[in-house]
C-alpha cells in the first residue's frame, strides 16, 4: 500500500515574506512586473517617477557616443555633484562678512577633506559652465532646436542663464580680494544700465557698496533660489524631449 507524503505547510517566516514581499511590499512599489516583456519594461518606465521623464523606447542611433557625447547627462551629473558638495559646505559657512573669509580659511585647513570638498565644488562648476556651453553648440550644429524643438531651446537658453548666475552668485562667497573687487566690477555694470540701473544694484546688491546686503544676497540666491529654479527648469528640459519625440537625429 502507496503512502502518499503529506504537503510540507509554510513556516510563519515563509508566511511574513510572502506576505511582505509578494502582496503588500512589492506590489505597491513595483506595479508593473518584472520588466521580461515589452508591455512591462514599458510600464516600468512609465510609471516610475525616476524614468518617467525619458521615453520608452529609443533609436538605435542615440545609443552612439558620438551622436550627443553625452553632454547634457554630464551637466546634469555636475549639477548633482555641486548640490551634494554645496551642501556639505553649508555646514561650515555663515554668510557674514565678519566671518565668511575666516570660515573659508579654517574649511582648508582644520576641517578633515574640506579642502578638497571646496575644490570640487569650484572645479565642477566651472566643468558645468563648459559642459552647458559645448551642449548647446552640439544642439545649434546639429540643428536639435529646429521644429518641434525651439521650446526646448528656449528651455536650455533659461538654463544657460541659470548657470551663468549661479557660477556669479557663488564668486563672492569666500569674501577675498579676489571676490570683492570682482563682485564690484558686476556692481557698477548693474549700475550702469539705463533707467533701471539704480533699482539692479539695490535689489541685488544691497546698496552702492559691497558689504553685508550683497553677502546674504548672493548666498541666499546661490543655496536656495536660483538651484531651485535650474531643478525645475531641468526636469521641463527632460520631460519635453520625451514630449517631442526623443532625442533628434539625423535624416
Amino acid at each position: 500500500m502507496a503512502v502518499t507524503e503529506r504537503p510540507r505547510g509554510q513556516t510563519w517566516q515563509e508566511k511574513v515574506y510572502d506576505k511582505l514581499f509578494h502582496n503588500y511590499v512589492w506590489r505597491s512599489i513595483f506595479r508593473s512586473g518584472y520588466p521580461n516583456t515589452p508591455r512591462n519594461q514599458m510600464l516600468v518606465v512609465a510609471t516610475n517617477v525616476f524614468l518617467h521623464l525619458h521615453p520608452t523606447r529609443i533609436h538605435r542611433t542615440h545609443v552612439k557616443i558620438t551622436h550627443t557625447y553625452c553632454l547634457g547627462g554630464l551637466t546634469f551629473f555636475m549639477f548633482l555633484a555641486l548640490t551634494v558638495t554645496g551642501v556639505l559646505l553649508m555646514f561650515y559657512y555663515v554668510p557674514d562678512v565678519n566671518r565668511a573669509y575666516s570660515d573659508v580659511a579654517a574649511l582648508q585647513t582644520n576641517v578633515r577633506f574640506g579642502q578638497l570638498m571646496r575644490n570640487l565644488h569650484r572645479w565642477t562648476a566651472h566643468a558645468m559652465v563648459v559642459l552647458v556651453f559645448l551642449h548647446m553648440m552640439r544642439v545649434f550644429y546639429t540643428g536639435a532646436y529646429k521644429p518641434p524643438r525651439e521650446f526646448n531651446w528656449v528651455v536650455g537658453v533659461i538654463l544657460l542663464v541659470l548657470t551663468l548666475l549661479l557660477a556669479f552668485t557663488g564668486y563672492l562667497l569666500p569674501w577675498d580680494q579676489l571676490a570683492i573687487w570682482a563682485i564690484t566690477v558686476g556692481h557698477g555694470i548693474g549700475g550702469s544700465s539705463p533707467v533701471i540701473g539704480t533699482d539692479v544694484q539695490f535689489i541685488l546688491f544691497g546698496g552702492f557698496d559691497i558689504g553685508q546686503g550683497a553677502l546674504i544676497r548672493f548666498y541666499t540666491l546661490h543655496v536656495l533660489a536660483l538651484p531651485l529654479l535650474a531643478a525645475i527648469f531641468m526636469a521641463v528640459h527632460f520631460w519635453r524631449i520625451r514630449r517631442d519625440g526623443g532625442l533628434a537625429r539625423p535624416l
